[in-house]
């Protein structure tokens, strides 16, 4: 393990994260409030990270020293991210501030907040900051500002991009963090504006455009989306939400003219279906709650859009919609967007693979001599590719069930307990019960929301990451 190489590409990466904290601090200073949570925090990440900076090292870096990095870059920018709700005040201790944190930074969106309007501007900024700044990847956004690292970026960005399989969209990873930033501040300005042109103030667009672009679903209002009571905002949030959730590579081929190819997408497809499919069947279940068919449509695609997308926005409580709708949102909260994208939970295209995988295996039976292939966008997956993805399914759920009995032991009731770790580890925000959308995550014990914590970071890095920086053997020189 090239520790020192990690070290560096770590301190970078914290000077990065210390100039980004620099916007909320001007936000502070704008709506005329204190600036000393920031003025602290700045100063002690700089200093951190430039002395990791300064550490000389050979430019041997590879797959391990990649995933190790990333694993330690997203622990110690959640636990600095945290010194801001701190020093605030406003958070009762450090390991709440910890869980707002990384719940930022992993885009989740849960939160252990009862009430969140009288927080200070610039902390509601910084809050939904941390979701603009980690769904695209704090690490990518540090390899477009900082092209020459000393380490092999490549590594980086397969251990942090979301998916089964990465690749650059050009020979030059720095040129492709580019062009993904570029995609993706473009989407955010545009939400901005329609946001505006809905009628939201110019704060709010703002801060909901970070939490829609990140999939994290962070409000200034206690009430959510629900508070605006506005149906325009609603479907602008909702048409983003899904924007977001689609690979951002299908993106760059519309840009270079190929949209027929990003049409054609497996992904895609499947999850348009999906969401059409959970719309109608949602709308349907729920109508007699509602007065008229549109605002049932409306409600139901909102909900859709947010738990699929991993987002966790809410129009209304859907807590108390009928059981058939909740389960049905439980079941999106494990399929999840698409790979490439800002959202979480397992992905539309290892489901999308795992179904195929079943189809094959019963062709299999019935035809045991015929060589059946899996082929996703017409191309044919090898076979280390479908085992990735069943080791990734067995491992989600594996890590699912054994944080369910660790929360367990607070006592509440297995919806509460089991949905709350089912939407940390997919990063989606509010769950069932006392952890519905308007709910939130203080009713649990300080071991509990560490615990959580840790799902949101494995969910958000996709488990190898992390299982990498605790295993044994990756701090074994070689």
């Amino acid at each position: 393990m090239n520790f020192r190489l990690v070290f560096k590409v770590t301190g970078k990466t914290l000077m990065v994260g210390a100039m980004a904290m620099l916007i909320p601090m001007l936000v502070s200073l704008l709506y005329q409030e204190d600036p000393t949570p920031f003025l602290i925090t700045i100063p002690l990440m700089m200093v951190v990270g430039f002395l990791l900076s300064l550490l000389k090292s050979d430019d041997h870096f590879f797959t391990r020293e990649g995933f190790f990095a990333v694993a330690l870059i997203w622990l110690l920018m959640g636990a600095f991210g945290a010194l801001p709700f701190y020093f605030s005040g406003y958070f009762p201790t450090y390991i709440d501030c910890f869980f707002e944190s990384v719940s930022g930074f992993t885009t989740t969106g849960s939160s252990i907040l009862t009430a969140v309007e009288p927080l200070p501007y610039g902390i509601l900024f910084w809050r939904s900051f941390t979701h603009w700044l980690g769904g695209m990847g704090v690490l990518i956004l540090t390899i477009a500002l900082l092209p020459s690292l000393g380490a092999r970026t490549l590594h980086l960005m397969k251990a942090e991009s979301p998916g089964p399989v990465v690749s650059k969209l050009v020979p030059k990873s720095s040129q492709s963090s580019k062009i993904l930033y570029g995609i993706y501040c473009a989407l955010t300005a545009i939400q901005v504006i329609c946001l505006r042109l809905a009628g939201m103030p110019w704060y709010d667009s703002i801060v909901h455009a970070f939490a829609t672009a990140g999939t994290g679903g962070f409000s200034t209002k206690n009430l959510s989306i629900a508070a605006y009571g506005s149906p325009a905002i609603e479907i602008i949030i909702t048409i983003f939400m899904l924007l977001f959730s689609v690979n951002f590579s299908l993106y760059f081929l519309i840009l270079c003219g190929k949209v027929r190819q990003a049409l054609r997408s497996d992904e895609l497809r499947f999850f348009l279906a999906v969401v059409a499919i959970s719309v109608v069947l949602i709308t349907v279940n729920i109508s007699p709650l509602y007065n008229t068919l549109g605002e049932s449509i409306r409600h139901a695609a909102f909900q859709v859009g947010t738990v699929i997308s991993t987002t966790g926005f809410a129009s209304t409580d859907f807590n108390l919609w009928p059981e058939f709708s909740r389960v049905l949102l439980v079941l999106l909260m494990f399929i999840g967007a698409c790979a490439g994208s800002t959202g979480g939970a397992i992905k539309c295209s290892r489901v999308l693979l795992l179904f195929k995988c079943i189809h094959r295996e019963i062709r299999q039976v019935i035809h045991p001599r015929a060589v059946n292939v899996v082929k996703l966008d017409g191309k044919v997956m090898d076979e280390n590719s479908l085992r990735s993805v069943h080791i990734f399914f067995a491992a989600y759920m594996l890590i699912t069930l054994g944080a369910t009995l660790l929360v367990s032991v607070d006592n509440y009731s297995f919806g509460t307990t089991f949905t709350a770790v089912v939407t940390c580890i997919g990063n989606i925000g509010p769950g069932l019960e006392m952890v519905g959308p308007m709910g939130n995550f203080s009713i649990f014990s300080g071991f509990s929301k560490l615990v959580l914590s840790m799902c949101m970071i494995i969910g958000r890095l996709e488990i190898l990451p992390i299982l990498v920086l605790f295993s044994g053997n990756a701090w074994k020189r070689s």
